[in-house]
């Protein structure tokens, strides 16, 4: 199609001829070196065909065209039903996978859960639990920063979210819980797939999520019955505390919010943090400033320093709707069932977005340079991650517990470079450091 005429219905960006077996594959395991390509040599919008997360998927990077994307009216872009590969694991019921009424409704009661209040109650116990972590740092020991920050993370999960306390439940949790985290790409879009499920990697995965459901539907019922329920802070509590005007969560919509927030808190933030890490011991200079900042309690430098390592390392490709109408975005009329991809990847690798894209400068975030639509971990619109301020709160108090007790030197002189992991994108050799104590 020539740029320079009005696109017809039929018609979608240019994209690559490849195969779709081809195409998916490649956008599963290789997407953050794909992308790049993709728009050098189709533009700054083009499509892909990646079943089983998208027959027909346009990408967008541009501000102007997130904007759109972002405002567009939710009955005509569902980000539910784009969200679809979740499903087998999420359940139905999943803020992530719910469009318009039932969407809006899960959302505003899972939100007093993740106001300002409540997260300043949660953050004493993060600080709690990174503390801890960080103590059992030997000196001049090397850190695996990836598996140690996923430890961190889940532990947050279980006792800030799950309220869980008891270390029988912890014990017969938390392996099955990072269990279902810690799958590969095409595992993952597998799940899918019934007739996959008599294979050992997929039974054995179907089988883990069966036993998380019957501790989470116990943990459910006994936190019902709990007579200092209207005491407790977690977020299963708040939860099966709220209602109103709305209907209150049934234990299954409460199993599947439960898992959503596992799944889209845990090795998100964990990731985040290894990259922050990692990026630290690198610029000894960097890492001092920072240090002086957390001792100063300058909560906003520190997190400057979490969020470019979520610009530069971007842990989640991209956020997504299926459009349920015939929509123009840009100069583009597509039709319904295309999904459109707000390439997070490409947003925060646009030189136009952000000078030095390549640097890692943190001071981006202070000087106000960073305009709106260019940095997206979190997505954007209706449909920003409700979690957002939650991760910022976790990953700043864990990165003020870590430099105020260690200094950190890179334990491998090579740069680290990110490899997929289910839905994420974590640091290969899973950034390790050495640590010094203070």
């Amino acid at each position: 199609m020539s740029r320079g005429h009005a696109p017809t219905v039929a018609e979608y960006p240019p994209g690559p001829a490849l195969p779709v077996f081809a195409q998916s594959y490649l956008y599963l395991q290789y997407r953050a070196a794909l992308l790049p390509v993709l728009r050098r040599r189709y533009g700054e919008v083009f499509s892909l065909r990646i079943p089983p997360f998208a027959d027909r998927l346009v990408v967008f990077s541009r501000p102007e065209h997130l904007k759109e994307i972002f405002a567009g009216d939710p009955r005509d872009m569902h980000a539910g039903e784009a969200n679809n590969i979740l499903r087998p694991v999420m359940g139905p019921h999943s803020v992530l996978l719910t469009d318009e009424a039932e969407h809006a409704r899960a959302r505003k009661l899972l939100m007093p859960a993740f106001n300002g209040a409540a997260l300043r109650g949660y953050r004493a116990v993060v600080s709690e639990i990174a503390a801890a972590e960080t103590g059992r740092w030997r000196p001049g020991s090397t850190v695996v920063t990836l598996d140690r920050m996923n430890a961190l993370t889940l532990e947050v999960i279980m006792r800030v979210v799950f309220g869980v306390t008891d270390e029988r439940t912890r014990a017969e949790l938390a392996p099955r819980l990072h269990r279902i985290v810690n799958v590969g790409p095409l595992q993952y879009a597998g799940l899918r797939m019934p007739r996959l499920q008599r294979y050992r990697p997929w039974r054995r995965f179907h089988d883990t999520l069966g036993v998380i459901d019957d501790l989470l539907s116990r943990e459910i019922a006994e936190r019902r019955a709990a007579p200092d329920l209207a005491d407790r802070t977690d977020v299963l509590s708040r939860l099966l505390q709220v209602g109103g005007d709305e209907a209150p969560l049934t234990d299954a919509e409460l199993r599947d919010q439960l898992v959503t927030l596992l799944l889209a808190g845990h090795e998100t933030t964990a990731a985040a943090l290894s990259w922050a890490l990692y990026e630290l011991a690198a610029d000894p200079e960097l890492q001092h400033a920072t240090y002086e900042a957390a001792r100063a309690d300058d909560d906003r430098a520190v997190e400057a320093v979490l969020k470019e390592a979520m610009r530069l390392h971007t842990v989640i490709p991209g956020a997504v709707r299926k459009l349920t109408e015939e929509t123009t975005i840009g100069e583009w009329r597509l039709p319904a069932g295309t999904t459109v991809s707000c390439s997070i990847i490409l947003a925060h690798r646009r030189a136009e977005n952000f000078p030095d894209v390549a640097t890692f400068r943190p001071a981006r975030f202070l000087d106000g340079e960073v305009e709106p639509n260019t940095w997206l971990p979190f997505g954007g619109g209706v449909r920003r991650c409700l979690g957002a301020g939650f991760a910022l709160m976790e990953g700043t108090a864990v990165l003020r517990e870590v430099l105020t007790r260690h200094t950190l030197a890179p334990a491998d002189p090579r740069p680290e470079r990110g490899r997929v992991r289910n839905i994420t994108t974590v640091p290969r050799r899973k950034a390790r450091i050495v640590v010094t104590p203070r």
